[in-house]
């Protein structure tokens, strides 16, 4: 996520199609934010065996959102039939012209091609999904959501005797945070960005980010924005704003 959205799409509309055997019902409201940012979600449908028990999850918060629920029935023991149901569809409402963007739920890799064609055609195309998807579905995508960044934390209640576990916890945490590091990507998308004056646009430096890596996305590193993370970049990297008869530029260089 970065500070402005690859394009402006503000006043288009987005097919949200989600694979409900690889989707979590209890995130859908902010994976309809996360869509939100590109377009208006106007087409809203969820793909499952709406038979079985597993769907059940999705009934409550599906009517709420006004998601049509498109019934796909399992012909063979351990087959997802649901991909081929939703690939048919996206196909057809891509030919149809009703939207101008699609927005695949899903941490499976049987919609690599589908997010190919549709980008080949021009069309917007964004992920959300696990960060277990496999690379290729993440890289066939405009841009990937991972919906470990969707999750809100709950603070859990005071408890006696949990200080070990709470200091294992954070130790782990700040370890899995350490062994993040953004600046290969970040420089990547700079060399791309980069103007001959040494400076780079923030805005062009994050459509370069989403070019390196689709499933880019500050709030993986632990912050909001790609502007506030440059910020605290402060020993690689140096920014500055410009008003231009209009609203405020940001750019960034890089330190030698």
């Amino acid at each position: 996520m970065t500070d402005e959205p690859i394009k402006s799409l503000a006043r288009n509309k987005i097919a949200m199609l989600i694979d409900g055997d690889n989707a979590q019902a209890g995130l859908l409201s902010q994976m309809l934010v996360e869509a939100g940012r590109y377009g208006q979600v106007t087409v809203r449908r969820i793909y499952g065996d709406w038979t079985t028990q597993s769907m059940n999850s999705w009934k409550d918060t599906l009517n709420f959102h006004a998601f049509q629920p498109i019934q796909q029935f399992r012909y063979t023991i351990g087959k997802n039939a649901t991909d081929s149901a939703m690939i048919i569809d996206a196909m057809d409402i891509l030919h149809s012209g009703v939207v101008d963007g699609f927005c695949l739920v899903s941490s499976d890799s049987d919609y690599t091609r589908l997010a190919t064609r549709i980008r080949e055609t021009g069309v917007f195309v964004m992920g959300i999904g696990e960060k277990k998807t496999p690379k290729p579905f993440v890289n066939a995508c405009d841009v990937f959501v991972y919906t470990e960044n969707l999750v809100t934390e709950k603070k859990a209640p005071p408890q006696k005797n949990r200080n070990v576990d709470k200091t294992k916890k954070a130790k782990d945490e700040k370890e899995e945070k350490e062994e993040l590091d953004p600046m290969p990507i970040l420089s990547q998308a700079f060399e791309m960005a980069v103007q001959q004056d040494g400076w780079a646009s923030l805005a062009n430096m994050g459509n370069a980010l989403y070019q390196v890596d689709p499933g880019f996305d500050p709030r993986t590193y632990g912050h909001k924005q790609l502007s506030k993370m440059i910020s605290k970049l402060k020993d690689r990297f140096e920014m500055r704003a410009q008003e231009n008869d209009g609203p405020i530029i940001f750019y960034v260089r890089m330190k030698e």
